[in-house]
């Protein structure tokens, strides 16, 4: 992953959360103020309060935007066979969503702290169980379903491991996609 945050197209609220996120990865969560937002983006607070009246209200929009698409990809792997080709379609759409959202985990894994107080991680946690979820609804091990949500794991490791990695950013999500694939046809009693 390029760890150059990719400004979202749109309109003043997508500018907000962009260059938020941009300066809570850089300073910290809590280093950074409302204030600080506001210069960066050369409007006045009452121009910011218009769209998030806090940083949280920030923070929970960046990931209710990321939560569309985990719950578009829910619905569609739960109205699927299941196939390991779904699975493993799962997999390949999951990690084109976390390309897409590289910045915010990025700030995720940066912030744990504020992370932790934040009322984001509870909607995000269930996302994933969900997720493992499709990934093994056989009735398998323990250990398979542990290699089932290791493999999605697999994919944010990646992210995060890779980022400083010298190489293509497409090459390195690929790398990480192809290790969640093997852990979770592995989850399933089968070889890759």
């Amino acid at each position: 992953m390029d760890s150059t945050a990719q400004p979202r197209r749109g309109g003043t609220r997508q500018r907000i959360q962009d260059v938020a996120l941009e300066l809570f990865t850089e300073q910290g969560y809590e280093k950074t103020s409302l204030r600080e937002i506001a210069e960066r983006l050369d409007v006045t607070k009452a121009a910011l309060y218009y769209h998030f009246k806090t940083k949280e209200d920030i923070v929970v929009g960046l990931f209710e935007d990321l939560s569309r698409p985990m719950d578009e990809l829910i619905a569609w792997g739960e109205s699927q066979p299941s196939t390991l080709e779904v699975k493993k379609e799962i997999l390949r759409r999951y990690s084109d969503s976390l390309a897409a959202a590289a910045p915010l985990f990025r700030f995720a894994q940066e912030n744990q702290a504020a992370m932790r107080d934040l009322s984001v991680g509870k909607p995000f946690k269930n996302h994933m169980l969900r997720l493992m979820e499709l990934l093994n609804r056989s009735e398998g091990t323990l250990s398979d379903r542990v290699r089932c949500f290791a493999a999605i794991f697999a994919m944010h490791a990646g992210l995060m491991a890779l980022q400083d990695v010298e190489g293509d950013p497409e090459e390195k999500r690929n790398a990480a996609l192809e290790v969640a694939i093997e852990l979770m046809v592995r989850g399933q009693g089968l070889t890759p």
